[in-house]
């Protein structure tokens, strides 16, 4: 039991802005190059999936060190999918986290290769982490390659993009979430209990608790959508309406949003339970995630 998850997370998002800062800061990259990829890595964000992936190993007896370079590459290939999302021929977005987007900032073509730096960098970062067997950094590319790639958030992505302008249902729209979201969270959760050595039983409770909160993840953004404030949000209010998006409030309504995302902390909290760590850090996190307001 955690006593104040708030020390927690600030804690860790020191450690992690700490280290992924170096590791682009010390890389052999063209100047302007790395100041776009710094711009991003530096652009204030929550730091969500490398902190699951912690919490994590922390359930099952491993510690933040252990896992810290498999959460530096998840971080660095979220920030790689951002930037690419925001581009024009994406989501078209102006501002992330409050400030321009990185091809605003800079231009289109170098938020491109920004993000296929730091995409490609991740791998590079995993493959030299020195405490980690061959067998592990096999294990850990080959996830974050499945849980990213064509089969995992690029195929959210497209599928997303193809559902604007048309009506869906709610199965094919956690679909579209599970794959564009969830599987960088499940990929979080899962590795981080993987390195810790949990058993294979334990490993399919996590991953089960990863899709859920993946879903009060997404259900939680669409709602802030709709009801946050830009000032915390950091981009504007509603731009899923703009763009025609499809969302669970858009769906089912807020009042039917709320009870879809209660639905999924209940089966996240089951899960855990599962896995025998209804206790951990991982049960705070649940409710932290499905009442952030940012």
């Amino acid at each position: 039991m955690i006593d104040d998850l708030e020390t927690f997370i600030a804690a860790n998002q020191n450690v992690i802005n700490q280290a992924i800062v170096e590791k682009v800061q010390s890389a052999m990259i063209p100047p302007f190059l790395k100041e776009s990829m710094l711009y991003s890595i530096k652009a204030g964000g929550k730091r969500i999936r490398p902190i699951l992936m912690i919490a994590s190993a922390e359930a099952f007896g491993g510690n933040k060190h252990d896992v810290l370079p498999a959460a530096i590459a998840l971080e660095m290939v979220h920030t790689y999918s951002l930037i690419h999302d925001d581009l024009p021929a994406m989501d078209d977005d102006q501002l992330r986290r409050g400030l321009p987007t990185n091809h605003i900032q800079f231009d289109e073509a170098t938020a491109i290769l920004a993000g296929d730096g730091l995409l490609t960098m991740a791998f590079q970062v995993i493959s030299e982490a020195e405490h980690l067997s061959a067998e592990q950094k096999i294990t850990i590319i080959n996830r974050l390659s499945e849980a990213a790639g064509a089969s995992g958030m690029v195929a959210g992505q497209i599928l997303d993009l193809k559902a604007e302008d048309q009506a869906i249902g709610l199965e094919e729209m956690e679909q579209i979430h599970h794959l564009k979201t969830g599987e960088l969270l499940i990929f979080a959760m899962e590795m981080g209990a993987y390195i810790a050595g949990a058993s294979g039983t334990e490993l399919k409770a996590i991953k089960q608790c990863g899709k859920h909160m993946g879903l009060i993840f997404q259900i939680q953004d669409d709602i802030l959508d709709v009801q946050g404030q830009e000032s915390k949000i950091g981009k504007q209010v509603g731009s899923d309406l703009t763009n025609e998006k499809s969302t669970y409030p858009k769906l089912l309504g807020i009042d039917g949003a709320i009870k879809e995302r209660q639905k999924n902390v209940d089966l996240a909290h089951q899960a855990l339970s599962q896995a025998n760590i209804s206790n951990s850090t991982l049960a705070f996190l649940i409710d932290y995630l499905s009442n952030r307001d940012q």
